[in-house]
Parts: structure tokens; C-alpha cells; sequence
């Protein structure tokens, strides 16, 4: 939703970096979350770990459910409302915007007079995030049943806008710090999922899936290019322990292509802001548009930066997955360095608190990595 490969803002990682030596550009994933979330505030906080160790939790400054800048049902066209009211067979008796995001286009849980909800995104065709409905749309038709994640209800080309409708998930962006028993059902639904996207379908394929290790090597490679001098060290950057690893950075960073390839279909881009929980306390996975083929631990480690956040033992969480240690500290690595870089990247025009989201998502990559090497 957002885009953050994105904490917030990570602009996922096969749609939103732009090539290695030039900087990524702000073409942010939309976030499907859309309602309460955790303080606003940044807080620090003690809490127990199962290794009997304690570290502060760390918030970002903005929650995650307050990060969108929207229009409104009433900013559209006006030909367009009464073509969405058509579709859904009644008049509009509501629109609840999503607060969660980092794109500006439309996004909002529509009721009709009828009674009828359905989450509707709408983008005009100029707009690059209507070619990303778009895929999301063709994508998230063809999942598994076993995927928990809301199916398209239909899509239009109307009034120069692309509307895509998906069935509304009656839930929220889960709260930092994370809950155990939130994070118990994330992981849960994301490990159903990459179960039954171990051997992607023909018509998954069809749509095109790039490779995991080549998006790796073309877009997340920043400590590499820092390294050799061609690029500079961000300025978010130079108050970490970044300046004095930048050797180390870079080769975990080189290593991690071959280690996190695999023929899996992976969400891409999987954070606490697309996920949402609904009221039975069951997870479902927002924001199919970036799926790639890798494997699937490093979905797992890019959700888990918020829960190290959060103060959970994101170890321990991590061991089902069977995920090579060198494989995490390069994912961490790599994570650490993009984000970072985004947020050097001056004012968004996107959400105007990407940039924030994406240095909290940095930091806390490179101090989860920190932890793990005793650096």
C-alpha cells in the first residue's frame, strides 16, 4: 500500500527503487489499510524477549494509519461517482477514506444505500498507480483460495479513471507496537499463503514475475554502489553504525542475490501496512500488485522490521522459515540500505510522511542487522 519495499514506506521492490546509480523515484504501492493504528508519537518502551534480553521499542513518528493524503469521494468526477454508484447497484450513502498509505490517489470503503461495501481504488489512466491497479486486480484474481486476501469485484475504464473494487475487509492496520497475538496471525496468514504459492500457477506466471536476485542486484545494491564511490553516503545514513561497516554492508548485500533466489511466488512487498485484521482476530494480506519469485523468508524478514521494533524476538519468530543467517543479515542489509537512501531523497510527492516512514524502516533494518553480528 504505501510504498515503502517500504516501512513505511518501502516503494516496493520490483516497482518503486529505479535503477542502481540513479536515485528511486516516488512511485509508491497504495496501502489498503484504512483504519486506527498505533500512537502518532514516537515512544520508547521496555519490553521482555524470550532470550531473557530487553530492548526499547521505537514508533514512528506518524502511525501507519495516518500517513495518506487522499481525495476525497467527492474530489472525483462527477461522471465517475455516478458510474461507481451504478456499478454497485445503489447510491453512495458513505465513503471512508483509507488513512493508511503513501500514494494520493483514491481509496475508500464505499457503503451504498442498499447496505452494500466494497473497498474501491480509483486513479486517472495518466497515472502510473492505475496500471498498478491494474495488475494488483489481475493478480489478486488469480490467488490460491488458500490466500487470505480480498478478490477483485470488478474493474472499469470510465471518465479517463481506472476503478478497481475489491471486497471490503471489515478490519485495521495492525497497532505498534505489535501485539503477539496480531503478529501470531500475520505470520500465520503469510505462511498459508507462501504454502500455496510455493508452485505458482500458469496464469500466476503469465502475468509476469520477476526474479527476486535480480530486482536484489538492480535495485537494493545502494551499500555497493556507496562502497565504490558512486554514490555518496546518505545523510540518513551517517548517524547509524553505517559509516563504519560500509565494507561489511556491502558484501552481505553482494551475497544475498544467490541466497534468497528460489521459485516461489512472493508478495514483494510484505509490511505491517498491508496487512489487515479483521474482527475475528484472522490477518489478511493487502497490496498483491509486486509479487516476485524468491524465496519466501525474505517476506518474512522485511514484515518482522516492525515487530524488532516492537521489541519481539525477531529471531526466534524467524526459525520456522528455515532462512540462511547470511541470507537475513544480507536482507537486512539491503533493506537498511534502500530505505535509507529513499529517505535522503528530498520532499515526496507522494504521502509528505514517506520520507520519515522510510528512515524509521532503515534504522531499524540496520540496528536488527547490528544485533544479530554484534556490531
Amino acid at each position: 500500500m504505501g510504498g515503502q519495499i517500504g516501512g513505511g514506506a518501502l516503494g516496493h521492490l520490483a516497482g518503486g527503487g529505479g535503477p542502481i546509480g540513479g536515485r528511486p523515484a516516488d512511485d509508491h504501492p497504495e496501502v489498503v489499510g484504512s483504519h486506527g493504528e498505533d500512537p502518532a508519537s514516537r515512544v520508547r518502551q521496555k519490553s521482555g524477549r524470550q532470550d531473557g534480553r530487553v530492548r526499547p521499542i521505537s514508533l514512528p513518528d506518524v502511525a501507519y494509519g495516518a500517513t495518506a493524503v487522499r481525495p476525497d469521494w467527492s474530489d472525483l468526477p462527477e461522471s465517475l461517482r455516478q458510474s461507481i454508484s451504478a456499478r454497485l447497484g445503489a447510491p453512495i450513502a458513505s465513503a471512508q477514506s483509507a488513512g493508511g498509505g503513501f500514494t494520493r490517489a483514491f481509496a475508500a470503503i464505499i457503503t451504498t444505500s442498499a447496505g452494500l461495501r466494497a473497498f474501491v481504488k480509483a486513479a486517472p489512466l495518466q497515472d502510473p498507480t492505475s496500471h498498478w491497479y491494474a495488475r494488483e486486480a489481475a493478480l489478486t484474481s488469480a490467488l490460491p483460495q488458500a490466500v487470505p486476501a480480498a478478490r477483485p469485484l470488478w474493474t472499469m475504464a470510465d471518465s479517463d479513471y481506472f476503478v478497481l473494487c475489491l471486497e471490503a475487509i471489515d478490519g485495521h492496520v495492525p497497532s505498534l507496537p505489535w501485539s503477539p497475538g496480531e503478529l501470531e496471525s500475520a505470520l500465520t496468514a503469510w505462511s498459508t499463503a507462501a504454502e500455496a504459492l510455493r508452485e505458482p500457477t500458469p496464469e500466476l506466471l503469465a502475468a509476469g514475475l520477476p526474479a527476486l536476485p535480480e530486482i536484489l542486484r538492480g535495485e537494493m545494491s545502494w551499500w555497493s554502489e556507496i562502497e565504490s564511490g558512486r554514490e555518496p553516503l546518505p545523510r540518513t545514513a551517517r548517524h547509524t553504525i553505517a559509516p563504519a561497516r560500509i565494507r561489511e554492508l556491502a558484501a552481505l548485500e553482494r551475497a544475498l542475490p544467490a541466497l534468497a533466489s528460489g521459485a516461489a511466488m512472493t508478495h514483494g512487498d510484505l509490511r505491517i501496512d498491508n496487512v489487515l485484521i479483521d474482527r475475528d482476530g484472522r490477518a489478511w494480506l493487502c497490496d498483491w500488485t509486486w509479487p516476485c519469485l524468491g524465496a519466501p523468508w525474505f517476506d518474512t524478514v522485511t514484515l518482522l522490521v516492525s515487530a524488532f521494533a516492537s521489541g519481539q524476538d525477531t529471531d526466534a519468530l524467524l526459525g520456522p522459515w528455515d532462512a540462511p543467517d547470511e541470507g537475513v543479515d544480507g536482507a537486512l542489509a539491503a533493506l537498511a540500505g534502500y530505505w535509507l537512501i529513499r529517505a535522503d531523497g528530498g520532499p515526496s510527492s507522494a504521502s509528505p510522511h514517506s520520507r520519515q516512514h522510510q528512515r524509521f524502516s532503515g534504522e531499524q533494518a540496520l540496528a536488527w542487522l547490528a544485533e544479530r553480528r554484534g556490531w
